[in-house]
């Protein structure tokens, strides 16, 4: 497709130059270029310091450059001029910026890095990824409140170059930094607008592929434009890049069959009934659903054999057939799989799953008898719990399916009922972080290619362990691999094995699915690279239409 393109180009060039000798307008232009794209809700923040989810994490990767990219599966070098100079402890990143500019003229400078990374940390500005920093020279302590934000082991050299010192031996930090928590931004644009930033377009500046102009925090559309000032501008090849939300699938199909959309998600049905098309592919996600409960606001979690009669009652496999249709596939940890190996190539989840797949298998019979022997332990006879996730279509035909699946552990002497709650992303979020929920279906996706991305999320006390689940077990794992095993391959992989299988066993959450997103993708488009980080990368990406 590139060397078609470079023909093409030439060609054009030539008719111009016949053109203006003949006394015809040489002024001409090439025929803008844009990508429509269904999002499945608004942007919750456009502050890198605040985003917590993948669709604010998506519009900030297409227009806030980072010091490094994913490019497909490949971390590249962004406003770095090339990959990190790392001391023989490894416990200090020396980078060399490029002479890259803001969308307002001014110069990125390693300073914006600085204040960006003081800022996320610091306990005022309530960044629920403080947690992030962790292994940063200070940062445990800063997050303790020990210790000042300003003592954060990040430090300007120079303008142009960034040191960045570690209390620990980091073995994913490189792939880690590309998460937009670590993106600059300007201290200036943060001062004058204070609570506001990054609540509208208004409010900011960018440095990466595109640019936002006349997005306001609630809108179900917007539009992103090429940025020119971006350092690989000659690169990106696509204008702009049109956002939509839809929530319904059969929307979603109308919308592309109607020509109003080049990328959009279809499930259920609609996936099944366009599998032939040339347009459908299927794109494995490194993203896993599960269900989280919350014992402190309903104590018949707190009941190891509920938790596990739970995980038991739901079949999977003909959840994703019958609801998803979407290529998801079921999983026995929280963990995705094709995203993070040992140092002679075997999957994290292939070892974790031999050893836990029993407590995710179907099986109604087992998890009758365990809810009734649960529900006996606690003196009750009946039991009530409301179950939350979004308003999208899928969303609710998800709730419709697990409440029929789990009310069926009922039995003679132990009922259990079931209510659905859907309410808008953005609502889950916050419901979710305030623990105001019984049992709610979440999700994580990768903010990087490692398992510890996922399991230092349900650490006692971690900000993302919404149930308050706690096990010493996986907290020791969890504290090892990142402390006295990061340093060794093979003990921190054991580490990790154990974690993850503790957590499953445990039922500190109920793995139900990996998601595998159902697209209709014009043939037309052409380069859009999925990322291990759960991104989208539209550098490089053309619409030949």
């Amino acid at each position: 497709m590139k060397k078609n393109k470079v023909l093409m180009g030439s060609a054009a060039l030539a008719l111009t130059i016949l053109l203006a000798a003949c006394g015809s307008k040489s002024s001409d232009t090439a025929k803008k270029t844009s990508i429509r794209v269904m999002s499945s809700d608004i942007i919750n923040t456009m502050d890198p310091g605040l985003a917590t989810d993948v669709i604010s994490g998506q519009a900030m990767d297409n227009t806030y450059a980072g010091l490094y990219r994913f490019e497909g599966k490949t971390l590249k070098p962004d406003m770095a001029k090339s990959m990190a100079t790392v001391s023989k402890d490894q416990k200090t990143y020396t980078f060399h910026l490029r002479n890259a500019k803001w969308s307002d003229g001014k110069q990125v400078t390693a300073g914006d890095f600085v204040y960006a990374w003081k800022r996320a940390i610091d306990p005022k500005t309530k960044s629920e990824y403080a947690y992030i920093f962790s292994g940063i020279q200070n940062a445990d302590a800063i997050i303790a409140g020990k210790k000042a934000p300003s003592t954060l082991g990040v430090k300007a050299l120079n303008k142009t170059t960034l040191q960045v010192k570690l209390d620990k031996v980091m073995p994913y930090f490189e792939k880690m930094i590309a998460l937009q928590t670590f993106d600059p931004i300007e201290k200036s644009n943060v001062e004058k607008w204070g609570s506001k930033y990054g609540t509208s377009s208004k409010t900011l500046t960018f440095n990466g592929p595109y640019v936002m102009k006349k997005w306001q925090g609630s809108d179900n559309k917007w539009t992103q434009t090429k940025n020119p000032k971006y350092w690989n501008a000659k690169n990106v090849k696509v204008d702009t890049l049109k956002y939509q939300v839809v929530k319904d699938p059969s929307t979603a199909l109308n919308l592309y069959q109607d020509n109003k959309l080049d990328d959009v998600v279809v499930s259920g049905n609609n996936a099944q009934q366009m599998q032939n098309d040339p347009s459908y592919t299927n794109i494995p996600k490194t993203a896993t659903y599960y269900l989280e409960m919350n014992g402190n606001n309903n104590p018949i979690f707190k009941n190891l054999k509920v938790r596990q009669a739970m995980s038991l009652a739901v079949n999977r496999k003909e959840f994703i057939k019958k609801v998803l249709g979407n290529g998801s596939v079921p999983i026995s940890t929280v963990v995705p799989s094709k995203m993070f190996y040992s140092k002679d190539g075997k999957d994290f989840t292939t070892e974790a799953d031999k050893a836990v797949k029993k407590d995710t298998t179907y099986n109604l019979k087992q998890a009758k008898k365990l809810f009734a022997e649960g529900m006996k332990e606690m003196g009750k006879t009946s039991a009530n719990f409301s179950l939350l996730s979004d308003d999208t279509e899928a969303a609710k035909s998800t709730l419709e399916y697990l409440q029929n699946a789990l009310e069926k552990v009922s039995g003679p002497n132990a009922k259990l009922t079931v209510t659905t709650k859907s309410v808008p992303f953005k609502t889950r979020l916050q419901l979710s972080a305030d623990r105001k929920f019984d049992m709610v279906v979440t999700a994580w996706s990768a903010d990087f290619p490692d398992a510890i991305s996922f399991l230092d999320l349900f650490t006692t006390g971690a900000a993302y362990n919404d149930g308050e689940w706690s096990n010493k077990t996986y907290d020791n794992a969890v504290k090892a691999s990142k402390g006295s095993d990061a340093i060794s391959t093979t003990k921190r992989w054991n580490d990790l094995q154990t974690a993850a299988q503790t957590l499953t066993k445990d039922m500190g959450v109920v793995p139900l699915y990996q998601l595998g997103e159902a697209h209709l993708i014009r043939t037309s488009v052409k380069g859009m690279q999925s990322c291990p980080n759960g991104m989208v990368n539209f550098v490089g990406a053309t619409n030949n239409k």
